[in-house]
Parts: structure tokens; sequence; C-alpha cells
């Protein structure tokens, strides 16, 4: 059996998705779906990226997923592979709304709309307070969290990527005033992330209220592959479950740490990546090289 991931924010190129767009038809119809859901231009913004909007997040996270949903249908259509073939799907942050599209847990039409709203909601979020989000490189999330209880900080682990990577979200003067501190303390690198807000943290608590009461209106079908939720890293195929962790998402820290842990603990070996570039692959191996992972984002890798 294999593991399915999907990437989040931050894995975005231009021009993602465009050999797959001007080859398969059943990619091109996928495109026209979604941008048909979304009633935005996606193919246009990816693949000319005019007035930078490829880096907006209101149009950043549904232009990933279409890109990752694309890839995937047609990895589908042009192979072998089922989605019997399936254990478990996941994704980092938005990358859990393409594995429970990809899956068919909910429909293309439902998931595109939803992002849409959840790109427009964490994209307009905390206006009032400038924050932003940091990758700590060097040191694992207990490590990070010790300095950050230890000295009282007023800033949240949002992503704990691997053991070596761990994005935090706080206020930018926060963020800004103890870069020193984090390096005195062993960090190897303080990267300011361009992002327009801190992601997965109390700034998020409004717009997840928000987008709560979309996510309770969609309508989850039942079938046989499971989820690990971003949230608590557990694995779910009951649909209340889903919905539940999915709902507290957006506020929360994403542990992909622990959800790689619990691939490794119940025995699973084969991951394949779909999506812009490499991301997942790359922190995936940095966590544990006891899975055989192969990434599909380019037709070459389809075709291998």
């Amino acid at each position: 059996m294999t593991t399915i991931v999907f990437p989040g924010q931050g894995s975005q190129n231009i021009g993602m998705g465009r050999d797959f767009n001007e080859n398969f038809e059943i990619a091109r119809k996928s495109y026209e779906e979604i941008e048909d859901y979304s009633k935005i231009n996606l193919r246009k913004i990816i693949f000319e990226n005019n007035g930078s909007k490829l880096d907006l997040t209101q149009f950043t996270q549904i232009c990933i997923f279409a890109t990752s949903y694309v890839i995937f249908k047609t990895y589908l259509s042009e192979t072998d592979f089922r989605l019997n073939d399936i254990n478990i799907m996941m994704g980092h942050s938005l990358g859990e709304y393409t594995a429970l599209a990809c899956s068919n847990k909910i429909s293309l039409k439902e998931c595109s709309i939803i992002l849409k709203k959840r790109g427009e909601l964490m994209s307009n979020a905390v206006i009032e307070v400038d924050t932003g989000m940091v990758a700590l490189i060097g040191k694992d999330a207990n490590y990070v969290q010790k300095i950050i209880d230890d000295n009282n900080l007023d800033i949240e682990i949002a992503n704990d990527n691997s053991p070596l990577q761990i994005v935090i979200s706080g206020a930018k003067k926060e963020l800004n005033k103890y870069k020193d501190l984090f390096l005195d303390m062993g960090i190897k690198k303080f990267v300011k992330l361009n992002v327009s807000a801190a992601f997965h943290s109390k700034f998020m608590k409004q717009a997840q209220e928000q987008l709560s009461e979309d996510i309770n209106l969609l309508n989850f079908l039942e079938n046989k592959v499971s989820i690990i939720s971003n949230y608590d890293a557990n694995i779910y195929n009951d649909n209340a479950s889903i919905k539940k962790n999915l709902q507290l998402q957006m506020a929360n820290k994403v542990k992909w740490t622990e959800s790689i842990k619990k691939l490794e603990e119940i025995g699973e070996k084969n991951i394949l990546e779909f999506g812009p570039n490499k991301v997942l692959s790359g922190l995936i191996n940095r966590i544990s090289k006891s899975f055989h992972i192969k990434s599909i984002n380019t037709i070459e890798d389809l075709l291998k």
C-alpha cells in the first residue's frame, strides 16, 4: 500500500503544471473545472504571474491546490495506479484539503470554493497587527519550545516540519526582537518567510472560526482512504473526526514530524508526493530514512 502526500504554501513556482496542461486533456479539464468553481483564471496567474499574484496568499493556496490536483488526476489517468492502492492521504496545511479532494472525501467543487475563501481569510487576517513567520533551522520542536517557555516569548510554533526545521509565528516586532536570542541558543539560521500573516497561531483564531462554519457545511463522503490530521497527527477514517480536526487546523500547529513518525509506526514504506517542487520529500527524508519516496511534479516524473 501507498501513502499520498500533498504540499502546502511555499511550494509554488511560476509555470508549475504547465507541461501537464499542454499535454493531457484531463489536466486541462481539471484546471478548467477549478477555474469555473473558483471564478479565478488560475492558469493566467500560474503561467504568467503578472503582478506577482502567485505569491499572494489569496491566490497562492488555490493555485497550489489546483496544480497538485491536476498532477494527481493525470497520474491516475495515465498509469495503472488506483485509489484502491492508497492506504493513507495527507497534506501539509492547505495540502490536507488537497488530500480530501483527491481521496473523494469532499467534492472538487466544494474544495475549490472553500480554499478560495481560506486563502482570502488568511490573507486578510490580523490587518491591525503586523505579523509574520520565521523558519528556525538546526533544532527540533522540543528545543525551540523550551526556548519559548524559558524566556516567556509571545511566539508560537506554527509548523513542526522536521527535526531540523521549525517555523514560528508571531507579531513581527516580537520575532525581530528575539532573533539574536535564538541564534545565541544554538539555532543555526533565522529565516524570515514571505507570508502575509502569522499562520497556524492565535492570530488566525477569528479566521478559523469563520472558515469553521463553511467546513461544517461540507458534504463528506465515506470511502476506505484514511487521512492523517495536521491538528493531532492521528489517522482517521471517520468523517466526523476529520471534519472536527480540519476546523481546528488554521490556528494550531501543523504536526508534520509527528505525522510522518505515525506512518513509520504503522510500518508504511511507500510515499508518493504530488504537487509543485519536492518540498515534502526533503522534509520526510530528514524525519526518517525508512521510506521509499517518489515526487511527481513533471511529465518526466510521470514517465518514470
